[in-house]
């Protein structure tokens, strides 16, 4: 087993510990927010800022750590870099006006970020091994709902569940994905383009869901699958069945209200002799291919299937973003590919001899690969 399938199958615990974790340093009410991240870690901030804007709690700004407008007012910033050496993250911390709180969530509080943040989230139990980041975001982002009170009470049982439950049927054979989301689940649909990317090395794309109309849908055709976090837009799913592509949907997108579910409020410390999370059982694809009829997924009157109810029907959308990350690593396998040496990619982007203009919040602290 990979690196990332023993990651992605220990999610559920991950998630477990990551909404009892102490989460000292996050925004407050009624404050004015930016979050900074890259690759994955920007979607997360998308999704969070998203979350949390939407539930009223104050305006939130997401922002790629590179293109952070320090000189636009802030209440606090929040950083989030699972290694904590990313250079474009640590430059962003070190322009952040002073006077301004910063906090970090990362994977080693002991990396440059844990003296360049005010204050450090530690989500060391969800660091990883592999490049391809799986468990440390999902986690994150758990904590982040679970901050805003925003999470589902039955997550980790959703999560237990996405990480042994089929694969949509035919979305092995696709050549072309799209994901699409709306509100908090943009961010999702990212990421999940990412990591087909970045493990099988796919012709993936993302948007907004409305935006697909605009251009996006001329790309995809019977050898497409078209993939929503959260419900479609009225008559898209039916646009995406007439191009033959398969369609997969039907998680939910309530910001973590789902039936019956009830909601987490925000998070509390984590028990003090808490160990390593167990390990996972069932995160990979199978040896089949572990792929399920329908999964609310089907092809339109061009292709070969009709649409019908699945796995991930119900599901909560970042619940349903493991069984995303579960394709990336099928694809991957099917394609002769080491999912856990993505080409061209490293754990941590740290830029040799790299210069960062503007004040200095950070004391030198040598760069960790």
């Amino acid at each position: 087993m990979s690196h990332v399938e023993q990651e992605i199958a220990d999610q559920p615990a991950c998630w477990r510990r990551a909404r009892e974790t102490r989460a000292d340093g996050l925004p407050e009410r009624g404050e004015r927010v930016a979050v900074v991240g890259c690759g994955t870690s920007l979607y997360v901030a998308q999704s969070y800022a998203a979350l949390r804007e939407a539930a009223g709690l104050g305006e939130t700004d997401a922002f790629a750590a590179s293109e952070f407008p320090a000189a636009r007012p802030y209440d606090r910033v929040v950083a989030l870099t699972r290694s904590g050496t990313t250079t474009e993250v640590l430059g962003a911390l070190r322009r952040v006006a002073p006077g301004t709180p910063t906090a970090a969530v990362t994977g080693d509080p002991g990396a440059p970020v844990g003296e360049a943040a005010d204050a450090v989230v530690d989500l060391s139990f969800a660091d990883e091994r592999s490049v391809v980041q799986t468990r440390f975001a999902t986690s994150a982002l758990v904590l982040l709902r679970a901050s805003v009170g925003l999470l589902p009470a039955d997550l980790v049982e959703q999560a237990e569940h996405a990480v042994r439950a089929p694969l949509p049927e035919g979305a092995l054979e696709a050549h072309q994905f799209t994901f699409l989301g709306t509100g908090w689940t943009v961010g999702l649909a990212h990421e999940a383009a990412l990591k087909l990317r970045e493990a099988a090395g796919v012709w993936t794309e993302s948007y907004p869901a409305m935006e697909y109309r605009h251009g996006p849908v001329s790309v995809t055709g019977p050898d497409s699958a078209v993939w929503f976090f959260g419900p479609p837009p009225a008559g898209l799913a039916e646009q995406v069945a007439g191009t033959g592509a398969l369609l997969v949907a039907g998680s939910g997108a309530d910001g973590g209200r789902g039936p019956g579910a009830g909601a987490v409020g925000e998070a509390g410390s984590a028990p003090a002799d808490a160990g390593p999370p167990p390990a996972g059982s069932g995160g990979g694809a199978g040896a089949d291919g572990g792929v399920e009829p329908g999964a609310v997924a089907g092809r339109g009157a061009r292709g070969r299937r009709r649409p019908g109810g699945g796995a991930g029907e119900g599901m909560d959308p970042l619940a349903d973003l493991v069984r995303a990350q579960r394709l990336a690593v099928a694809l991957a396998q099917q394609r002769g590919l080491d999912p856990d040496r993505p080409r061209g990619l490293t754990r941590s982007v740290v830029l040799a001899g790299a210069a960062e203009r503007g004040p200095s919040r950070l004391r030198s602290a040598p760069p960790r690969g």
